[in-house]
């Protein structure tokens, strides 16, 4: 067995209920109480931070309030004692890194991202920007908002566990690394340039593990423990009458359809070529180095099947059927290894109401590629432009914006085993994964230079995340899903984990 697999699977066999139920650290009865209740004093204080936070978008995409945004950034940080807070600018939008010095033995690193994806008010039951505090049935109330949950909601949380701790007089068990970034909803094209700067790659050096806060409770208070995430590509494909040599150079009546050649259809067909007839990437060498489940890893997924809601999990996807009308099982393996080609959206001539009758001279699709270890990246642009050019689609641009490699941590690093033993001693049966199906850029922390463990941590729940109607809960009406305060008081207790784990 390869080394890497071999510590996989020695870390995820570890795990057994009895070694979790006996947590390393345990508060002092009257620490404990001093905190939650200063997490209860402060409660309304940090809504109306999160509030004020969601209030001011800052959208990549749209180059929307970037600087003030980053200017927040910084001033949410210095709030909750980071006594270091520069700007670092990128050949994109700004990133922020801080540090705090507690005088502890131990050094975390947070990853943070301050910007969100667009929102279109007409979809949303409340101003996506209004921060609205509103009834859920089943839930209780919640703050509705884009960023409420993906990220700013838990990130608000984990920094008023940092100012409950400092007012009651205690010092952080831990010192901290922050980077926060602006622009992880583009693919996050410029991060590794933060992180890469001698100052910020020192400071990280020296950190036991990152970690990103996350609402990590399902709607039934079920919580999740991912060793690792999926990369991704976001990129274009563009089909025009200009690159092309054939069909117009601009817009003209559909009549001439008749005599001249489509770019649109064109990059129909190039689409065509990208997928076979069941939907699966048939990108010439795409998925070659994709590494399959362990051993190890398959039996996650048993216990996943067993302790996962089929029927939940397709009510929330809007869904009555498993892509290839696969077993739940089947479909979890997939999920989180299986690689992906999805076009995101198609853009071409005249799409408002009523018709133009036009032959649009230029088509786009926005695609996005989901990786497995061992893909990367840079493979993936590579094994797609040779595929296009292979097949007579050379005139056809690939526009990569954004994205990064796939991400795997040990089960046995103290970043998941700190949340492993949380969450046990909340009363929760933690659920061990091998990855997230989603992306985010902790390759930048897993790969080289720093190979560091990362992973995500937090109770609380939300959901909606790059859709309408995005939400955080607040106060919960669920006995199991932590509300504010829980959520708050779930990251002063996974610091000290990870402080007596050193």
């Amino acid at each position: 067995m390869p080394q890497a697999n071999r510590r996989e699977f020695l870390g995820a066999t570890a795990l057994s209920a009895a070694a979790l139920s006996l947590p390393r650290f345990a508060f002092a009865a009257d620490d404990l109480a001093a905190l939650r209740a200063e997490i209860e004093r402060r409660h309304d204080e940090g809504v109306r931070r999160l509030q004020d936070w969601v209030r001011l978008p800052a959208i990549a995409a749209e180059n929307r309030e970037m600087a003030e945004g980053c200017a927040r950034m910084m001033e949410l940080a210095r709030e909750a004692g980071f006594q270091q807070v520069s700007r670092v600018d990128t050949e994109g939008h700004p990133s922020v890194f801080a540090t705090l010095d507690a005088g502890a033995k131990q050094t975390l690193g947070v990853y943070f991202m301050y910007d969100v994806k667009q929102a279109d008010p007409a979809e949303w039951a409340s101003p996506p920007f209004d921060a609205a505090i509103l009834d859920r049935p089943g839930l209780g109330k919640v703050l509705m908002g884009r960023g409420a949950v993906n990220q700013k909601g838990p990130e608000a949380a984990f920094l008023a566990a940092l100012v409950a701790i400092r007012a009651t007089g205690r010092k952080l068990p831990v010192n901290l690394v922050l980077v926060a970034e602006g622009e992880e909803e583009i693919g996050s094209p410029h991060f590794a340039q933060v992180v890469r700067r001698p100052e910020v790659a020192a400071a990280l050096r020296k950190c036991l593990g990152v970690f990103m806060p996350f609402a990590s409770q399902d709607g039934e208070g079920q919580v999740t423990v991912n060793l690792g995430a999926k990369g991704v590509v976001e990129l274009e494909l563009v089909a025009s009458g200009e690159k092309w040599g054939r069909g117009p150079k601009k817009d003209v009546h559909s009549s001439n359809r008749a005599r001249l050649d489509s770019p649109a259809f064109r990059l129909v067909q190039a689409l065509h070529t990208l997928v076979d007839a069941k939907g699966d990437p048939a990108i010439d060498g795409f998925a070659a180095a994709a590494r399959a489940a362990t051993a190890a890893e398959k039996q996650l997924l048993d216990v996943a099947a067993a302790r996962l809601g089929e029927a939940a999990a397709k009510r929330a996807l809007s869904a009555g059927a498993w892509a290839h009308d696969e077993t739940w099982r089947a479909s979890l393996e997939r999920f989180l290894f299986a690689p992906t080609v999805n076009i995101e959206g198609l853009v071409a001539g005249h799409t408002g109401p009523g018709g133009k009758t036009v032959l649009p001279a230029r088509a786009v699709a926005k695609l996005d590629l989901r990786l497995v270890p061992d893909m990367t990246y840079d493979g993936a642009i590579a094994a797609l432009r040779a595929h296009l050019d292979r097949r007579g689609f050379a005139d056809v641009e690939v526009n990569p914006s954004g994205g990064y490699d796939p991400t795997s941590t040990p089960a046995d690093a103290a970043v998941i085993q700190a949340s492993l033993a949380v969450y046990s001693r909340a009363g929760l049966d933690p659920l061990l994964l091998p990855r997230l199906a989603g992306s985010y850029p902790g390759y930048v922390f897993t790969g080289e230079p720093l190979k560091l463990p990362a992973g995500h941590f937090g109770l609380g729940h939300g959901g909606g995340a790059h859709a309408p109607d995005e939400f955080y809960v607040i106060e919960s009406a669920h006995p199991k899903i932590q509300g504010w305060d829980g959520a708050v008081l779930s990251y002063v207790q996974y610091l000290h984990e990870l402080a007596a784990r050193g």
